[in-house]
C-alpha cells in the first residue's frame, strides 16, 4: 500500500506552504530530534500589521547544541502576549470572530513548556480548521540514525513510506541515491505560484503565518493552497 511521508523541523504557526506539505502526505513527522537553530522559524513567525510584517517570537532558553525537542520556553507569559498582539492586528479581519475563541483558548490555556510541543499544539488546531486529516507524529517516536539523508531514509522506512516529499531547499544536501536504494520515491515540492487572497494592510505578502489566511479567507482558505 502506498504511503507518502514528509519530514520537517518543528515551526511556530508556520506559513501556508508548511500546511500544504502536511496536506499532501499521509504522515507528517516533526523532525525535532535535531539541533535547535536560532533566528529561524522554529520559535517565530510573522503576521501582518498596519506598520508592516511583525515577528511573533516565542522566547526560549537552554544550552548550545540542544535539540528542538529539548528547547524550553523562557517566558511563561509569552502566550498571553502573543494572543494580545494577534487580537489587536486581526480584530477587523472578516473571519476573526469565527476563529478567535478557539485561538484565544489555545493560547491562554496552553500549559506546554517545550517549544516543539507548543508548535504541535498549534499545528493540530490549524489543521482542524483546514480539514486536514494527516497524522502528525514526532521523530522522537522513531529511532534516529546518523547522517542527514540516512536519518530521513531511516524514518521513512520505519514509517512504511513508499514516497518522500521534500521541500525545495533540501536539494542542496539530500542524496537521492539512498532513497532509490531503499525503494522510496523522492519528490520535491514547488512553493511558487500561490494565488493572492484578500489581505489586510497592503502590500500583499505571501510569507506570513497561516493565521493571516484563516482570519482573512475563513472557510475559503483551502482554495488559496496548492495541490503539491
Amino acid at each position: 500500500m502506498a504511503k507518502r511521508i514528509a519530514i520537517l523541523q518543528s515551526n511556530y504557526i508556520p506559513w501556508k506552504g508548511y500546511f500544504d506539505l502536511i496536506r499532501a502526505v499521509d504522515e507528517f513527522i516533526l523532525f525535532d530530534g535535531v539541533q535547535y537553530t536560532r533566528q529561524d522559524w522554529r520559535n517565530r513567525n510573522r503576521i501582518k500589521t498596519p506598520r508592516g510584517a511583525r515577528w511573533l517570537t516565542v522566547p526560549v532558553k537552554g544550552r548550545f547544541g540542544q535539540t528542538i525537542a529539548e528547547t524550553a520556553v523562557g517566558d511563561p507569559d509569552w502566550a498571553r502576549k502573543h494572543w494580545r498582539v494577534i487580537e489587536q492586528n486581526y480584530r477587523e479581519a472578516p473571519f476573526f470572530a469565527r476563529y478567535s475563541e478557539a485561538f484565544e483558548t489555545a493560547y491562554l490555556d496552553c500549559r506546554e513548556d517545550r517549544l516543539s510541543r507548543i508548535n504541535h499544539h498549534f499545528l493540530t488546531i490549524i489543521c482542524g480548521f483546514l480539514d486536514i486529516p494527516t497524522q502528525i507524529s514526532r521523530s522522537a517516536d522513531y529511532h534516529l540514525g546518523e547522517g542527514k539523508t540516512q536519518r530521513l531514509v531511516s524514518l521513512c522506512r520505519q514509517a512504511g513510506a513508499t514516497e518522500y516529499l521534500s521541500g525545495p531547499a533540501a536539494k542542496d544536501y539530500l542524496e537521492p541515491g539512498l532513497f532509490a536504494e531503499a525503494g522510496i520515491g523522492l519528490r520535491y515540492v514547488d512553493y511558487h505560484g500561490y494565488p493572492e487572497y484578500p489581505q489586510l494592510f497592503p502590500p500583499f505578502e505571501h510569507e506570513v503565518s497561516m493565521v493571516d489566511l484563516l482570519f482573512n479567507a475563513g472557510p475559503d482558505a483551502p482554495r488559496y493552497l496548492k495541490a503539491l
